[in-house]
């Protein structure tokens, strides 16, 4: 069950204890949130809607979640819920629930997280004559469409040619200042997008970088171009996000290459063997064609500094979540009109996975196991989300780096 299927799932609960008359609520949510557990949660994810409903049902929220509870627990693929703090229902879904959202990922490919949410909206957006504003502009267009919604481009003047040759924005955005610009959200006119200019020019850095350095930060932070940060953005390096991001992308797909020739293939299933226990790999053991050091600086792995190896399972109970946030991300992204949200969650994603290519290959003489077919499942998915987030930035994922 996905993140999306769940919230769907959660909804329709409401909807049945309204139809039973156990709950009196004029107006239905039109989505539920489904989101990792806080602190002081559990299980796979957590949902508020008991909290949000509570005021207009004129009920306290711990009987509303309580209500909701037994209805969910009688859903197939929900193990248990647990209702904790003021109200919040913690949801465990079945024993195969991380295999399952890894087959969703890599079913879904890189249109994993797009939803037909926004079906049927036209998102007016206009932006100031500037490179930032118009790649800005550009990225948010990008997600909205991938939540169904149909944005109408405008800008206070034609796209320089070198924004639209280097950085990649579309040539034929009108320039027309359309009528009733102000505000607005959802459908209609939406306020002019308006984000701190970049101070130089960021054509010299190439599209990906440059876009990269454009939407990275917030819109009301400055970019570092034309500063004595803005190489950086180029540097193949730790300390480069952009490469954290590109890089961990291109490790995953050399392991699907080099597990091809070790004569394996993806799998999802349990992470670890069931007899053995977690595997601990030798760090630094792998490159993206298996002939050196982790980093392109030949400096050691990209693993946490000073935690040393960490074991597969693990690892992936940090990424796990991450890639099932993925779907929400996005609906905030197109919503906030915020690609810096998406940005910061692809170098999350990376970082998280990092530590988990080592222990994707059989060390050795150790043959292909069950497990190893599910970690390079794992890893396939979360590459698979770095590349879907990474074209709807407008930046390119190679496969080589």
């Amino acid at each position: 069950m996905t993140p999306v299927e769940l919230s769907r799932t959660v909804l329709h609960a409401v909807r049945r204890a309204v139809d039973a008359g156990e709950l009196a609520v004029a107006v239905l949510p039109e989505r539920v949130v489904v989101a990792p557990p806080g602190p002081g949660g559990c299980g796979d994810y957590a949902t508020n809607v008991a909290l949000q409903l509570a005021r207009p049902a004129g009920q306290p929220a711990p009987a509303l979640a309580e209500l909701l509870r037994t209805r969910l627990l009688r859903t197939d693929g929900i193990s248990d819920v647990v209702v904790t703090g003021p109200g919040f229902l913690n949801i465990s879904l079945d024993g195969d629930a991380d295999g399952r959202l890894v087959r969703d990922i890599l079913r879904a490919g890189l249109r994993y997280g797009h939803s037909d949410t926004l079906a049927g909206q036209t998102v007016e957006l206009h932006a100031a004559h500037d490179a930032r504003a118009v790649v800005l502009m550009d990225a948010v267009a990008r997600v909205l469409r991938s939540q169904g919604a149909r944005p109408r481009l405008t800008c206070a003047g034609p796209p320089e040619d070198a924004w639209v040759r280097i950085l990649g924005v579309p040539s034929d955005i009108p320039s027309d200042i359309p009528a009733g610009t102000g505000t607005g959200t959802g459908t209609g006119t939406d306020a002019p997008l308006r984000p701190v200019p970049a101070p130089a020019d960021p054509t010299p850095l190439g599209r990906d970088a440059a876009r990269w350095a454009l939407l990275h930060p917030a819109p009301h932070d400055r970019p570092h171009i034309g500063d004595s940060r803005s190489e950086q953005h180029l540097a193949q390096r730790e300390t480069n996000p952009l490469f954290r991001v590109r890089y961990a992308h291109a490790r995953t797909r050399a392991l699907l290459r080099n597990a091809a020739d070790l004569g394996f293939t993806p799998e999802p299933g349990p992470l670890t063997p069931e007899d053995d226990g977690p595997l601990t790999p030798e760090p630094g053991s792998l490159t993206p064609e298996g002939d050196g050091p982790l980093t392109a600086e030949g400096d050691g792995p990209l693993t946490p500094e000073g935690d040393g190896p960490l074991t597969a399972d693990r690892d992936a109970q940090g990424l796990l979540p991450l890639l099932a946030d993925h779907p929400r991300v996005l609906a905030a992204t197109a919503a906030h009109r915020a690609p810096d949200r998406l940005a910061r969650h692809l170098v999350a994603v990376a970082d998280a996975l990092a530590p988990l290519l080592p222990s994707v290959l059989p060390l050795g003489d150790e043959k292909p196991s069950a497990a190893h077919r599910a970690r390079l499942a794992l890893a396939e998915a979360a590459g698979t989300v770095l590349a879907g987030g990474l074209s709807l930035l407008g930046i390119d994922a190679p496969e080589h780096l």
